[in-house]
């Protein structure tokens, strides 16, 4: 295994943009479960979709945009869906989680379309729904590498005030924070970091990386920064121990880093009641 990483370029891509997204999807999935948005990142990864349908057939259709690669309308179309769900929530004010089915049954629609009118992209599509091993090229390790440097710094910088707003948003607005504005720059940095997991993950199974390593985190973590730990380990495993897993069994790796999470999740659960019995027995 080591070996092969070493010698080809496309394991190398494969496993150090895993390592990226292993760290910025449970890191960003913290804010977003505890602010109850899980179903957002359902929402974005179907707007993705249809950029990625999109992109595809106009590569199909216009020979001049043949090289043209999917990940950056995949980018504009994610990042444009969380504008859009935005102004849905200020719009719907009483009835906000309409946002989200509008935004979702949108994805789908225009992405059934795309591939409607397409032939022949089947195979690569499919890499971009599930993750591929060998489709992950080195731009799209930049790609990755610089949106995840762009979390990071968001992050750092707006930590205070997104623990804030996830424990208490009208306390947030209350005390002068541009509440709106962060909700709005933290809406777009979660559709890059799930346009930049879909090569890795897929599309359709991206929110499982966002969300399942930080439902086994709070399962055992005693702090919110001891949450993002265990969160950001739990999401290195299950990305290290399904992309080798993908690569020995041959399958997608999406499946393998999704089946890992639910594992993990599973194990803490167990372990967590396992602990809670033998503690009561020895009182």
């Amino acid at each position: 295994m080591i070996s092969s990483i070493l010698h080809y370029d496309f394991l190398q891509n494969a496993f150090l943009s895993g390592m990226i997204i292993g760290v910025i999807a449970p890191l960003l999935g913290v804010f977003i479960v505890v602010r109850r948005l899980s179903v957002i990142a359902d929402a974005l990864s179907h707007v993705t979709l249809a950029g990625i349908a999109g992109s595809l057939y106009i590569s199909q259709t216009f020979s001049a945009l043949a090289l043209l690669n999917p990940i950056y309308l995949g980018i504009l179309s994610a990042v444009g869906g969380s504008m859009v769900i935005e102004r849905l929530r200020r719009l719907y004010k009483h009835f906000e989680e309409l946002a989200i089915p509008i935004i979702m049954s949108a994805g789908l629609g225009v992405s059934a379309i795309f591939i409607s009118l397409a032939q022949g992209f089947s195979t690569d599509l499919f890499s971009y729904l599930f993750g591929s091993v060998s489709a992950v090229s080195r731009q799209d390790l930049w790609v990755v590498l610089s949106i995840a440097i762009l979390v990071v710094v968001f992050v750092y910088f707006f930590y205070k005030e997104l623990f804030v707003l996830s424990f208490d948003e009208e306390y947030a607005k209350a005390s002068g924070l541009p509440a709106k504005w962060i909700h709005f720059l933290f809406m777009i940095v979660t559709a890059l970091v799930i346009a930049a997991s879909m090569r890795i993950v897929g599309i359709l199974l991206v929110s499982s990386l966002i969300t399942l390593p930080v439902a086994a985190s709070l399962r055992i973590a005693k702090g919110f920064k001891q949450t993002i730990f265990f969160a950001i380990l739990f999401g290195e495993l299950a990305v290290m121990i399904g992309l080798i897993s993908a690569f020995y069994l041959n399958l997608a790796p999406g499946g393998t880093i999704v089946v890992t999470s639910i594992i993990i999740l599973l194990f803490v659960i167990v372990g967590k009641k396992a602990a809670i019995a033998i503690r009561a027995k020895k009182s």
